[in-house]
């Protein structure tokens, strides 16, 4: 099984799906992690040239903690991820075509920053453009209409998940691979005095207090043709 995670900048997909995709990994599943933004933003004292370097060294870090095969940067500015250019969508596309996945994770529809939201919209079109055969891009194509879950917002507000994966025993692992971004986790304690590792982990608890246990991630299906399926794609 391939699986595919698409986040916006590095860390999202720590905090909403990191301990399906160790699970994912510990059942044989191949998991491959996608970056759209370079994170070039995230930090008010580290410029921005640097701070996107030192970020995608931490997401690799972070891949690597959590068994991803292969962890994809597509280098966009923060603020500048947009469905509309044609450029990252077919970067997008060519991504999907490259891995094949079973099922693609990507932000929920509705969040609380653009760049959250262009990045739900470029899943979706990425992944109709990766089906249709006379596009050109990179790799061939990829005849799948792929089945997509909407992974939890941050500190899970406006989102009621469908489906849930217990990940009691991959939360320790989860935490491991977030804390790989420490520009930001440190920045966060500094500047908000925000203790994120407790706030995700707390998020984690209080989604399995909703399943019955200990810890979950939550998450919502795509319901439009033909993204539904009777395959259990959820680990």
């Amino acid at each position: 099984m391939n699986v595919l995670a698409i986040g916006c900048h590095p860390d999202d997909l720590e905090i909403a799906c990191g301990g399906t995709l160790r699970k994912y990994v510990e059942q044989g599943a191949d998991v491959f992690m996608c970056h759209v933004a370079n994170g070039n933003m995230g930090h008010a004292e580290i410029l921005p040239e640097p701070l996107a370097i030192l970020r995608s060294a931490e997401s690799e870090n972070a891949g690597n903690v959590i068994g991803a095969k292969q962890v994809f940067n597509l280098d966009v500015g923060d603020l500048l991820v947009d469905r509309f250019d044609n450029h990252i969508v077919d970067a997008v596309a060519d991504v999907i075509r490259y891995v094949k996945p079973d099922v693609i994770i990507t932000h929920n529809d509705k969040d609380y920053m653009q760049d959250h939201v262009e990045t739900n919209r470029l899943a979706f079109n990425g992944s109709f453009v990766s089906s249709v055969k006379h596009k050109t891009t990179q790799y061939d194509v990829y005849e799948e209409f792929v089945p997509i879950f909407y992974m939890d917002t941050l500190a899970g507000v406006d989102f009621i998940p469908t489906h849930y994966v217990n990940i009691s025993d991959q939360i320790d692992i989860k935490l491991k691979a977030l804390a790989c971004h420490e520009s930001q986790i440190k920045w966060m304690m500094e500047h908000d005095n925000i203790d994120f590792l407790d706030m995700v982990k707390t998020c984690s608890r209080y989604r399995g207090y909703q399943c019955g246990v200990a810890y979950a991630e939550g998450y919502r299906p795509c319901t439009v043709y033909p993204r539904m399926t009777t395959k259990h794609l959820l680990p």
